[in-house]
């Protein structure tokens, strides 16, 4: 015959290890699906632009137009590089830029690529120079950016900054509004 004793304490520590599993698992089904909201924005924003068979650079000049951008006819610059197998810190910060677009440069570790940079010349409210780096992996855009070639520059996504091209409508919004007003108290 086998006997077994179990003290107070080991049926306690069972019982909460059971508690804990069983709401886990209450939480995991109960709780819905969750996509966040920049996700999905970021989502709805990719699928309106293309990125594949990029092969020309009459193809590279029109995906960068499909934004919005304008850039001299010619390619600036073109270099063929390799994505680092470890990110530093500069690379994981620019990766993060990236997936504001929808892209990830880490799923090309170790890859060569080949980036290519324009000059845009359409550039809201800035007097200095302002590229746009273009980043091309088997006829396809996997990262870029639009930045400025200035030391104390910047730099950001391929999306048009609508809020310049907002406080320029609303600047020759007004202008005209004034005008019109001026114009309509004269013929009153």
């Amino acid at each position: 015959m086998f006997i077994y004793s179990v003290k107070a304490t080991t049926l306690k520590f069972a019982a909460v290890i059971g508690a804990a599993v069983i709401s886990l698992a209450a939480i995991i089904l109960l709780v819905p699906d969750y996509t966040p909201q920049t996700t999905a924005a970021i989502a709805q924003t990719v699928s309106q632009y293309n990125y594949e068979k990029i092969k020309t650079n009459e193809d590279r000049v029109a995906f960068l137009k499909q934004f919005g951008w304008e850039v001299e006819g010619e390619v600036k610059e073109e270099v063929t590089l390799k994505i680092p197998a470890e990110f530093d810190k500069v690379m994981k910060t620019y990766n993060e830029l990236q997936k504001r677009s929808g892209f990830d440069l880490s799923k090309y570790k170790g890859r060569e690529v080949t980036r290519y940079t324009y000059k845009i010349t359409n550039y809201p409210e800035y007097d200095g120079e302002v590229l746009a780096n273009v980043i091309i992996y088997k006829n396809r855009v996997v990262g870029g950016d639009i930045c400025s070639a200035d030391v104390e520059g910047f730099i950001g996504t391929f999306e048009y900054p609508r809020d310049k091209l907002k406080d320029e409508n609303s600047t020759t919004e007004n202008e005209s509004t004034s005008e019109g007003s001026e114009s309509d108290n004269v013929n009153r």
